[in-house]
């Protein structure tokens, strides 16, 4: 063999592995959302910019998981099921690493759909230190609801520090230590060929 031959083999192996690199890494984003997180009641005012990454969808079974983990444990049931999954995902706010996502569904809508999201919150050091109240509220969630025949209606809501119960009714309450966030101004990057 030649040293042309040799070449051309190694440039079009070469190439080859780049494309599939390119196309995995394509295939695992799913989609990123920007978002800008208002402040509401106590916190108005405020806002942060709020980065929600999806890699992957939680499948069926997940949310079977976690029904089970929630009745027999309630909200610290939820919070030890969600500590044992793969993350699906990441949110981060300017200025910090962010925390991975442990839960997060797409539903389809008359106008495009729902994301929401569930996991656990980071708790500061302080916070657990000091055992203050505010570790009880150890869940972050939210819902984002794009709305893909107008771009400008999308709205969500963020509820950084939360805790899961059952109010009398029998239905899923959720419980904030502050008031949540309003989501606005998202945008929807999803990746060409997810659309």
């Amino acid at each position: 063999m030649n040293t042309t031959t040799a070449l051309a083999r190694t440039s079009r192996g070469i190439t080859l592995l780049a494309m599939l690199t390119v196309a995995l890494f394509a295939a695992a984003q799913v989609e990123t959302i920007d978002a800008t997180a208002r402040g509401t009641s106590t916190q108005m005012g405020r806002n942060i910019n709020v980065k929600v990454m999806i890699n992957q969808f939680s499948t069926q079974q997940d949310r079977a998981t976690l029904v089970e983990a929630f009745k027999k444990g309630s909200n610290q049931g939820l919070v030890e099921a969600l500590e044992k999954m793969k993350s699906v995902g990441r949110i981060q706010i300017p200025g910090s690493v962010g925390q991975p996502i442990a839960y997060a569904v797409s539903i389809s809508t008359p106008t495009g759909r729902k994301i929401r999201f569930v996991t656990n919150r980071l708790l500061k050091f302080g916070e657990v230190a000091r055992d203050t109240r505010s570790t009880a509220y150890n869940l972050t969630a939210g819902e984002i609801d794009v709305n893909d025949q107008d771009k400008d209606k999308s709205t969500g809501v963020l509820f950084p520090a939360a805790q899961f119960g059952i109010d009398d009714n029998g239905q899923l309450s959720i419980n904030l230590r502050q008031n949540p966030w309003q989501l606005t101004n998202i945008i929807d990057w999803k990746p060409k060929g997810k659309e």
